[in-house]
């Protein structure tokens, strides 16, 4: 191990919760030598099967004993569903010091609640990934409280950076990240059930569908990102007037199609500040 690794990960992780994106965390983390499995530690409510899978895939530490993760672990990680979060945090008071480090993947709940449900003023980052981490690109947001020092914002950083890209932001952009980017996924996945339908109803085989739409939205994300073009202008070199492509932006055009984008995302921003309210 290196100089570099092993300055990252002294001492333990512990994971509260044992979901998909813990498991993805966990994957990325340990593909990147980031830790050594003996270091991490699992636990969930009551789910065993799930924690003997963790074990057997990962080599990791399970055990159903969260406190004895929480007070062990130098940096815990909280992945457990919002509606247990309030008395899952509760339990662990008295356990939690000072100096350890908490990152919550828990979707609205803002750091200042993490603190005093947890009852100590400890560095807490407060993060929204998303579903792609499990492929090893998710889009990541992170915000620290006032407590985070630098070493361990960066910290935090390289071990989302495990799991795709990271971005920095002011907690209460959150939300918004959580509507753009959290919930993001499923808005393609949705515009690609309709080209994939579209395409079978049109006459192509469904698997030769799927083919052409995932390598046309695989292409069209490399084309943004590596030419760095604005999306109208690389919209608009393909479409030619009169032409196929003209046709089929008018029609979703007369669907409203980017206002419906908008408003989804907004929505979903809306949501995700609705859930965080209730436990303010």
């Amino acid at each position: 191990m290196s100089n570099q690794t092993a300055s990252i990960t002294t001492g333990q992780i512990g994971f509260l919760g044992a979901g998909s994106i813990v498991e993805a965390m966990l994957s990325g983390i340990l593909k990147k030598g980031l830790t050594a499995a003996d270091r991490i530690f699992v636990t969930n409510r009551n789910n065993a099967e799930r924690l003997e899978k963790l074990t057997d895939a990962y080599g990791v530490n399970a055990t159903t004993d969260k406190l004895a993760v929480a007070r062990a672990s130098d940096i815990l990680i909280l992945a457990i569903k919002p509606k247990d979060a309030g008395e899952a945090l509760l339990e662990l008071r008295g356990t939690i010091s000072p100096n350890q480090l908490i990152i919550s993947v828990i979707a609205g709940v803002p750091t200042s609640l993490i603190g005093e449900w947890l009852g100590v003023d400890c560095p807490i980052i407060r993060t929204m990934p998303n579903t792609s981490s499990a492929v090893g690109l998710s889009a990541t947001g992170l915000s620290a409280n006032a407590f985070v020092r630098p070493e361990q914002l960066a910290l935090a950083t390289r071990l989302f950076e495990a799991i795709g890209t990271v971005h920095e932001v002011a907690e209460e952009e959150l939300d918004i990240i959580t509507g753009l980017s959290g919930s993001g996924p499923a808005y393609i996945y949705y515009l690609v059930e309709a080209m994939m339908g579209a395409g079978a109803t049109a006459g192509l085989d469904r698997e030769m569908a799927r083919q052409l739409t995932l390598q046309t939205v695989i292409g069209a994300a490399h084309m943004l990102l590596e030419t760095r073009a604005e999306p109208a202008l690389l919209r608009r070199q393909v479409t030619s007037p009169g032409g196929t492509t003209q046709a089929g932006l008018e029609v979703l055009e007369s669907y409203r199609f980017q206002e419906a984008v908008t408003a989804a995302i907004l929505r979903a921003t809306e949501r995700a500040r609705e859930m965080g309210a209730q436990y303010r």
